[in-house]
């Protein structure tokens, strides 16, 4: 089973520098998991990068997946690996939800770089172009 974080799924949807790593979860739809909270951060911006047309076609594409609900034990597991790693409600909620259905969460947030169970690839940022170095 497999669990894409937010940053990946933004990543894919961007079609980003990083869009391929995802792309194998991502299709793997009979062992996708999707948190709700996926879903909310996902929608929220997208919807204001690219509008809500582009925001209900990818959520429509998660869709596909298996959508987990946050329910009582994820709660309670998210807020003891928030204790413990100091992470975020959303990338607890996440990250237990990943670890309750033994699946591999994908990201590229660093935060979870070296945790078990977890494929990371470094997020690659480019610099804003400069308008100096353009001809005048």
């Amino acid at each position: 089973m497999n669990v894409v974080d937010s940053s990946g799924w933004i990543e894919y949807a961007s079609d980003e520098e990083n869009a391929d790593f995802f792309e194998r979860p991502i299709n793997d739809r009979d062992n996708l998991l999707v948190p709700t909270v996926c879903i909310y951060e996902v929608f929220k911006r997208v919807l204001r990068e690219f509008g809500e047309e582009r925001a209900l076609e990818v959520i429509g594409q998660m869709s596909l997946g298996e959508i987990v609900e946050l329910d009582r034990q994820i709660a309670i597991n998210a807020a003891q690996i928030s204790t413990e790693l100091k992470l975020a409600m959303a990338d607890s909620i996440i990250l237990a939800t990943a670890r309750l259905n033994n699946a591999t969460l994908w990201t590229q947030d660093e935060h979870f770089k070296d945790l078990d169970g977890v494929k990371y690839i470094e997020k690659k940022y480019y610099p804003p172009l400069s308008y100096e170095h353009l001809p005048h």
